[in-house]
């Protein structure tokens, strides 16, 4: 199990992909077949976990890497 002091410094930059894109959520959930929802917990860095799948399918979608998508707070 990580350090408690690890948890929450995951950042999720979705928003600022999107932006950048002019997509919305609504498009992106519909590109790479993951519920509004589930996007929304991951851009507001709720989440606790993510698939792979659904990682590659966001960077796909956005032509990103992940590292584009996610950083560590330091």
């Amino acid at each position: 199990m990580p350090p408690e002091d690890d948890e929450g410094r995951v950042r999720c930059h979705l928003d600022e992909l999107l932006a950048r894109r002019g997509m919305t959520l609504t498009r992106l959930s519909d590109l790479v077949g993951v519920s509004i929802v589930n996007l929304s917990v991951l851009k507001n860095d709720r989440a606790r976990a993510v698939r792979f799948s659904t990682l590659t399918a966001i960077c796909d979608a956005l032509d990103c890497q992940v590292g584009d998508l996610l950083t560590i707070d330091r």
